[in-house]
């Protein structure tokens, strides 16, 4: 039998927080940009000038195509070099070259870990870390401490450009270490002890080969669990970032990571939960003939859904759970309606339930939490409220960064219901959302959806992906569906796809915003051309723009010089700490510069132009 049971809410810093169950009618979001596409890379694209429209100017656009012409323009050049690179004096373009020269040899590449060992060897730490600081530190990170920082970070806010700090510290353990605490964070003590039936799907449990999770990623740092005092100290780590970013600059970001405040279990758990209940109502809605449509296109009829229910052998008034309280029903539901079932939960253990199609009943993931468990899964959402408070007080927006796919629905969950309790005024937590992957798309319309319908500010962050190769060879070797677009082409298809939705919300209504975080200049340029056409000016603070420290100044100053909002993701920490960052960076920048010789080409122009000058000692005045 299909039984039904009572649940309740989840509980953090000690108040209830209800999920609220909303049935108002949704507009249809047109889909049209899925077929825009962009080059692979840097490599053969074309560097024009893109116009856009400032102050002054009387344009408006949307999905009607209509506008009107402003007689205002202003132009962003990504080919003149000395406006990219007037914040930087002659020995830092300097640097530019020689480290991206060094990255595209990839024996220095694949061995950099031991030639930086043998560099402190032969050196002492002292003197490798002088070396670092004139090199590789120097371009990629900002400084040692809270304190170091701010001369760069008010250097390039004067240049226009804002800063999201992240602290860059992690443990540099070996493998076994690695394998062993993701393995102990990740198996509860019911699943070390349980010799009976397992429910759990492969995808969302632990497996040792993949349990070193910082293998094979060039471009986000890992937190493996280690205890409850070292995820509290994770967290006055992020304080301290917060306060340094809003002791530092205006409106500035800070990143945070989920995996970093607590146990990996509840991640794993809870998303294999929500990644079921959705499953759940697809397969539902294909039982009424409505397969194959975008997630928010499928509404299911409530008098079909309690009939087949019921010939499963279900117990109880399905019908009613979503019209009980409503003085008028609509007759159908929607994937926001249905997941809005799992919200009103007051034991976070009870949220541990999936159904059974085929049993046609509720099967437990596991069969008990311990009390500590309990505990730890409350403590990790405490840890994010009072991070929250902490970015509201300081004046800074958290940036929470996006993880491997068995962790993502829950972070991004917990991350949305974060939003809906602190972006009602303003927006404070921005999501991340990763564009190579397939459901990307109907990630991003459903929480948009939700936001309209609830009044909130969806604050979001769109990145192509950092886990890639590990996701695939994870899903490979374990045997389930790879979550990643067949190729580049799709992943480009699909952040455009992604990108303009959240462009043309942003038209319509002004409760959203995007940072659209990329390297691709043609990802830049698409960027703009669409604010052109839906009259979104920069002085609207609604399209943000954000690359790496150290890398593609030819793309974010000319933006911020020009008025745009635009960021760069700060690394700090110190040296000898900041190793395990700087070896992926260098691994990632190695296909980045083998790819792009267009940075390259601007820093030698610079120079060039510099000497032939007489501005070889030019010192930027701010």
């Amino acid at each position: 039998m299909f039984h039904v049971k009572a649940v309740p809410a989840l509980t953090r810093a000690g108040a209830d927080i209800p999920f609220k169950r909303l049935l108002s009618s949704r507009r249809l979001r047109s889909s049209t940009s899925a077929t825009q596409t962009e080059p692979q890379d840097d490599v053969g694209a074309k560097h024009d000038t893109v116009n856009m429209e400032f102050p002054g100017q009387q344009r408006r656009g949307g999905r009607d195509g209509t506008t009107t012409t402003a007689a205002n323009e202003v132009s962003v050049d990504f080919d003149q070099a000395q406006g990219a690179y007037k914040s930087k004096d002659s020995l830092e373009l300097l640097r530019s070259l020689v480290v991206f020269k060094l990255c595209s040899y990839d024996f220095l590449v694949d061995k950099n870990k031991e030639i930086m060992d043998l560099g402190k060897k032969i050196l002492g730490q002292r003197a490798f870390d002088q070396f670092m600081k004139m090199t590789f530190y120097g371009q990629f990170v900002a400084g040692e401490d809270h304190m170091a920082i701010r001369p760069l970070i008010q250097k390039n806010q004067a240049f226009g450009v804002g800063s999201v700090l992240d602290y860059s510290v992690e443990e540099d353990i070996s493998q076994e270490e690695a394998e062993q605490k993701e393995m102990d964070s990740c198996v509860s003590a019911a699943e070390k002890e349980s010799i009976g039936k397992d429910y759990r799907e492969k995808k969302y449990k632990a497996h040792k080969q993949f349990g070193d999770r910082c293998k094979g990623i060039t471009g986000a740092r890992t937190y493996l669990y280690a205890d409850e005092a070292k995820c509290d100290q994770h967290m006055e780590t992020f304080i301290r970032c917060i306060k340094a970013s809003g002791g530092s600059s205006m409106d500035g970001f800070s990143a945070i990571k989920m995996t970093a405040l607590g146990r990996p279990q509840f991640l794993l758990q809870f998303s294999e939960v929500l990644v079921k209940w959705r499953q759940f109502f697809t397969f539902l809605a294909s039982q009424q003939g409505k397969d194959g449509m975008e997630a928010l296109e499928q509404r299911l009829e409530l008098t079909q859904l309690q009939e087949f229910l019921t010939k499963l052998g279900a117990k109880g008034d399905f019908y009613g759970w979503f019209t009980g309280s409503k003085e008028k029903s609509l007759g159908t539901i929607d994937m926001l309606d249905w997941n809005s079932l799992i919200d009103d939960r007051t034991k976070i253990s009870n949220l541990l339930v999936v159904p059974n199609v085929e049993l046609g009943n509720l099967e437990p993931l596991l069969e008990k939490f311990t009390t500590e468990e309990e505990k730890q899964m409350k403590r990790m959402l405490q840890r994010m409220d009072i991070l929250v408070k902490h970015a509201i007080e300081n004046g800074v927006r958290l940036m929470v960064d996006a993880e491997q796919t068995y962790f993502q629905p829950a972070i991004s969950r917990l991350t949305l219901e974060m939003q809906r309790i602190y972006n009602k005024e303003k927006p404070v937590i921005f999501n991340t959302y990763q564009c190579y992957l397939k459901e990307a798309y109907d990630n991003v319309t459903m929480d948009v959806e939700l936001s309209r319908r609830e009044g909130w500010h969806f604050a979001s962050k769109l990145v192509r992906g950092a886990y890639m190769y590990q996701e695939r060879e994870r899903a490979k070797d374990i045997g389930y569906e790879d979550p990643i677009n067949p190729d580049y082409e799709s992943t480009n298809i699909m952040y455009n796809r992604c990108l303009d939705y959240v462009l043309d919300e942003i038209a319509l209504n002004r409760n959203a915003n995007v940072m659209v975080a990329s390297h691709n200049e043609d990802t830049v340029k698409h960027t703009l051309g669409r604010m052109n056409e839906l009259g979104l000016l920069p002085t609207d603070n609604k399209v943000y723009f954000g690359q790496l420290l150290g890398m593609c100044d030819q793309i974010s100053f000319p933006l911020g010089q020009a008025g745009f909002p635009v960021y760069k993701y700060v690394p700090y920490g110190p040296v000898n700490e900041v190793m395990p960052y700087l070896s992926r960076r260098a691994q990632e920048n190695r296909g980045f510069m083998k790819g792009a010789q267009k940075e390259r080409e601007l820093l030698w122009k610079e120079l060039k132009r510099r000497l032939a000058s007489g501005e070889l000692l030019y010192r930027p005045v701010y």
